[in-house]
């Protein structure tokens, strides 16, 4: 049986770039709906961080009143290089902060500032402060009958399923919380609420980061009329003539698996997810799996492609055009036993003092403090002649206690269980280490001893640990003189092997800065847009802080909306270029 419905405007994914186009484009009077592949709805963003990089917004402009848009533009033209876009760049700095205020203001989303540097600080254009917000905490008991249909957060980064701010704020305590009586009474009163929570719901009700992000702005869709169609994954979209008049989409077996034909009278949205699922494409894309090497990503499983694969069948272009066309994220394989397991992905031990990385050959190879895109970009070059592209994270007895290490969490909680099955290795000396993790127990010693000659007065000569902000930001501030540095010398001594993840991809559908999709002889393809990570980053490949997925993603989504409403309107094309600043 074939169903057909029809809409002002069809958006094709549920996560934050689709959600915000839906919301902005129903403000604006248009009829929409949001399809969803998976059974639940928020996409990558639900297991994200949810933080959002919008240079000058009111929040940020209270934190660093200096700020300014030729700073913005100074700091992008350093990070994108050779592609950076100025008509894009000058839309999105004029917008994200209008972004910002239109949620804020007519939706459920609420921000909060954070206190995180740029990614890259020292950078002309780079501040300390004042550019990534991120999304309040949210009960999700507000989306009623729908909670059930949220997402849930990444199981590995997530104590008992709790969650944690990305501000990292309430995760110090955690860490603080055999020391301190204000952590100490902070982590039980956060324990005692999410243990009520877990018996009264069977999952956390106050959720954080990027949860709450997806929560927010799934509410306000709703709350606003917008049908979430979940279980529900569009395939192919419909032309007529030369222009996009819908979907089709299919429901899954269990829910009959009927074709659904779904008619748009003024737009199609693909925010599918980007292709980090798509296994033929990042065999291609990405440079150590076309060495055979393995990749591990935290996405959904269901990102496979498929906004780009239906642009693409009607004419759209793809090029893998940047130098990294993912997030990177180093991360581990976490074994929960009964053969579930998850992917871990290391955004906070490698800050910590008493923490170095180092390759097969026993050798550091970049600052460990650095980005997690940065020291993947870093790891991915350096293992480029290698066996595999791996890091092994390692630490001491002292170390372990105070930080843990990636899913082993610190003293007093047990490590035997990881111990046993292999995700942590532990021996008495760093040679019997390495042996058992395949490092090259010689250069391992060598390295740590080289290492500790700097660590025991905070230094690290070779690659300068803790000289950014960025760095010392999610380090350890009671360590000093350096937040970052510390030695490696009482053993037993720990390790953990860390292969190449991602958060997501960075080339994508080829679009105008309204989010047109481009045909090959630079045509817009009538009514077919793309937003989020469907569409090329305007970051080119680089990753200057944190948030610079769902700022962009988010702006973008917002601005797709505007012109379709002013194309339906028939207002013209005019979206993007008025709103660029002079």
């Amino acid at each position: 049986m074939t169903q057909e419905t029809q809409y002002d405007l069809i958006v094709v994914g549920s996560g934050a770039a689709g959600l915000s186009c839906a919301i902005t484009a129903k403000a604006r009077g248009l009829n929409v709906v949001v399809l969803e592949k998976e059974p639940v709805f928020g996409g990558t963003t639900a297991l994200s961080g949810g933080v959002l990089w919008i240079p000058l917004n009111h929040h940020g402009r209270k934190q660093n009143p200096a700020d300014s848009v030729q700073a913005v533009r100074t700091y992008l033209m350093q990070e994108t290089g050779v592609f950076y876009d100025e008509e894009s760049v000058s839309a999105f700095i004029a917008n994200g902060p209008r972004m910002v205020d239109f949620m804020e203001s007519k939706t459920q989303m609420k921000f909060v500032p954070t206190l995180y540097p740029d990614y890259h600080p020292d950078v002309p254009g780079g501040v300390n402060i004042g550019r990534s917000i991120l999304a309040a905490p949210y009960d999700i008991r507000q989306l009623g009958k729908d909670m059930k249909r949220l997402k849930p957060p990444l199981k590995t980064i997530t104590f008992m399923g709790m969650m944690f701010n990305s501000s990292n704020a309430d995760l110090k305590h955690f860490f603080q919380a055999t020391k301190s009586l204000t952590s100490f009474l902070y982590v039980a009163r956060r324990l005692a609420n999410h243990i009520r929570e877990l018996a009264l719901y069977k999952r956390a009700i106050n959720v954080t980061s990027g949860n709450a992000l997806a929560a927010r702005l799934a509410q306000s869709a709703l709350d606003m009329g917008i049908p979430i169609l979940t279980s529900t994954a569009a395939h192919r979209v419909i032309m007529e003539g030369d222009r996009v008049v819908g979907v089709a989409a299919k429901a899954t077996a269990a829910d009959g698996g009927a074709e659904r034909i779904f008619s748009a009278r003024h737009g199609v949205v693909l925010a599918c997810g980007g292709f980090p699922h798509d296994i033929q494409r990042i065999a291609k894309a990405y440079p150590h799996v076309r060495r055979g090497h393995e990749h591990l990503s935290p996405t959904p499983e269901s990102n496979t492609g498929d906004g780009i694969q239906m642009a693409e069948a009607v004419g759209g272009v793809m090029e893998i055009r940047f130098k990294e066309p993912a997030a990177w994220m180093p991360v581990t394989r976490v074994d929960y036993g009964n053969g579930e397991v998850g992917v871990f992905p290391h955004l906070l031990d490698r800050y910590k003092p008493g923490v170095i990385g180092v390759l097969s050959n026993g050798k550091r190879f970049t600052n460990e403090s650095n980005s997690y895109h940065d020291v993947g970009a870093a790891m991915v070059k350096a293992c480029r002649d290698l066996p595999e592209t791996a890091m092994w994270l390692v630490c001491d007895k002292t170390t372990l206690g105070k930080y843990g290490l990636g899913y082993v969490k610190p003293s007093p909680m047990p490590i035997g269980r990881f111990v046993r099955n292999g995700y942590l290795l532990q021996d008495k000396t760093l040679a019997e280490l390495a042996t058992r993790a395949g490092i090259n127990p010689t250069a391992l010693e060598q390295t740590v001893r080289e290492y500790n000659v700097g660590a025991a007065q905070g230094e690290d000569p070779a690659f300068e640990r803790g000289s950014t902000s960025f760095n010392r930001y999610l380090a350890d501030p009671a360590s000093k003189p350096n937040p970052c540095v510390a030695p490696v010398q009482n053993g037993p001594f720990y390790a953990i092997k860390l292969v190449m993840g991602d958060l997501g991809t960075f080339d994508g559908i080829q679009t105008s800065v309204a989010g047109e999709v481009m045909r090959s002889d630079g045509t817009a393809i009538k009514g077919l847009y793309a937003v989020g990570n469907d569409r090329a980053s305007i970051m080119g490949g680089n990753y200057p802080g944190a948030g610079i997925t769902h700022g962009p993603n988010m702006t973008f989504g917002y601005l797709t909306a505007l012109h379709i409403a002013a194309v339906a309107n028939g207002a013209g094309q005019a979206v993007g270029r008025e709103a660029v600043p002079a």
